[in-house]
């Protein structure tokens, strides 16, 4: 199969031909047709996720049909339409079993625990704990766009912000997590809030539900200027990016018993950032981490989907070839582009 590659964490990556995987006995190899260029990667690539092992083939957001399947599986069979959260579960533990793959003792992740999506093949495990059947009426592209930053929103403002219609909901960072989180918390018939210091992010994230804009540039206290907008402060808020100011910030914008929640990665010199402690036992707000989303939740988040309230595939940006996603992938912490890059080429 052909595939990206590297060998050591920051150097460049190689397209090679690399051996098909095949599937363990509970497993399935999957023929990627999509695959979502995500800041994870680029965090994986640096060296910042202490589970990969090199050499490594990246890749966490995917979609494909089955390749191959394991003697044990039984819920799914060669040529189905999948998809596949990006933090998958053992299907055993006490986390398991109590509906919390995402936190799974035993997780494991494609990209990141073993090789990953970007590749013409991918092996998943416990297939049938973890896959997902995909409708016909979802192009893979949109699947692939979902894995992470879109599943992972939904699941941070529906589950753990439990966000609800007038609440208003602050979203720090727009990029795919925040404007995923943008249109989530507007289909609910909430009133989010854009963060970002980029006008142009900013003028996009109207177009998927923002109500109200801040650019973190333009203003002298980030928390004081959603207070204002929002009346008194944000009921719920979420840090999409992950920095020290972005989480600090999301915090301190909430109103009385108000919910942050982190979804935006915190790792190496960013893992103990700020947090005004003295307001959260004060004002009794709460703090929520929001790690991927169970493969059973993805029914509400499709059904969504198929009824219109979400239509994940405007935050698609650009098709891109595995070739093109070496410099895509390298130069991630200086991107400015709109919307997500999607490998749709091998």
């Amino acid at each position: 199969m052909r595939a990206m590659y590297y060998e050591a964490f920051g150097a460049t990556p190689e397209i090679r031909t690399l051996p098909d995987p095949a599937p363990a006995p509970g497993g399935v190899v999957i023929k990627v047709e999509a695959t979502g260029l995500c800041r994870s990667d680029w965090h994986g690539w640096m060296g910042h996720d202490p589970d990969i092992r090199l050499p490594h083939v990246p890749g966490h957001e995917l979609a494909g049909t089955v390749a191959a399947v394991g003697a044990a599986v039984r819920r799914f069979r060669v040529g189905e339409r999948v998809t596949v959260p990006f933090v998958s579960g053992c299907g055993h533990c006490g986390e398991c079993r109590s509906g919390n793959q995402q936190v799974c003792e035993a997780q494991f992740q494609p990209g990141f625990t073993h090789w990953g999506s970007f590749a013409e093949y991918v092996a998943i495990d416990h297939a049938d704990h973890n896959l997902v059947h995909l409708p016909e009426t979802i192009d893979f592209a949109t699947a692939a766009s979902l894995g992470c930053r879109f599943a992972t929103s939904f699941r941070a403002v529906v589950d753990q912000a439990r966000v609800t219609g007038g609440e208003w909901v602050a979203v720090h960072g727009c990029g795919g997590v925040g404007l995923s989180a943008i249109m989530i918390a507007a289909a609910l018939g909430a009133n989010p809030v854009a963060i970002d210091i980029s006008a142009e992010k900013l003028d996009f994230a109207k177009t998927v539900g923002a109500v109200a804009t801040v650019n973190a540039r333009d203003v002298a206290d980030v928390a004081e200027a959603v207070r204002q907008v929002t009346g008194g402060g944000a009921h719920a808020s979420i840090d999409a990016l992950g920095s020290p100011a972005t989480c600090f910030n999301s915090i301190r914008n909430l109103r009385r018993r108000g919910r942050h929640v982190q979804v935006g990665l915190m790792l190496a010199e960013h893992a103990t950032p700020e947090i005004p402690m003295a307001q959260v036992i004060g004002h009794e707000l709460e703090i929520y981490g929001s790690h991927g989303m169970q493969a059973w939740r993805y029914d509400a988040m499709l059904a969504m989907m198929a009824s219109g309230r979400l239509a994940p595939q405007k935050l698609i940006g650009r098709h891109i070839g595995l070739e093109e996603a070496v410099p895509a992938l390298t130069a991630m912490d200086r991107a400015t582009e709109l919307g997500i890059s999607v490998i749709t080429r091998f």
